[in-house]
């Protein structure tokens, strides 16, 4: 994990996680979704809510990359979250945004109000979060099934 992101998206998730776990939230890094897409961040909050976080590090990365989109449908909330030098008025105006450095992050857009998810879909939401998160978690206890846990997901 992290191996294609630049320094600068790295230091944004950080600063991310670490607000998100100050609110409570279970945030979770470089999530592959059912349809093989990857968000950047998943984020299970104590009353099962989910949303999806997408680091953007400059203004190239948002204009390369329209996938964004696709993940709706996997989260309650969804927002962009980018460094504090990124500029923000390219991004769409009617999604959250958070700005981050390496050890916080500041909310500058709430999310914006979306449908509550189908029981059905939250549920196999959750479920990959959990899953992801322990096999991450066996792995960092026990690296030498690190390799095996990642080809069973």
């Amino acid at each position: 994990m992290n191996g294609n992101l630049s320094p600068r998206a790295i230091a944004t998730t950080r600063g991310v996680c670490r607000h998100l776990a100050d609110r409570g939230m279970a945030p979770v890094t470089e999530v592959t979704l059912a349809t093989g897409r990857r968000v950047d961040v998943l984020a299970l909050g104590g009353d099962g809510s989910l949303l999806v976080v997408e680091v953007k590090s400059c203004a190239a990365d948002f204009h390369s990359d329209g996938k964004w989109e696709e993940y709706l449908a996997f989260c309650d909330a969804f927002t962009f979250a980018v460094p504090p030098d990124f500029p923000t008025e390219i991004l769409p105006a009617d999604q959250g945004l958070i700005v981050a450095d390496d050890y916080e992050a500041a909310i500058l857009r709430p999310p914006a109000a979306r449908p509550r998810l189908h029981a059905s879909r939250r549920k196999a939401v959750t479920h990959l979060f959990a899953t992801t998160a322990a096999r991450r978690l066996r792995g960092l206890q026990d690296p030498a099934v690190a390799d095996r846990l990642e080809r069973s997901a």
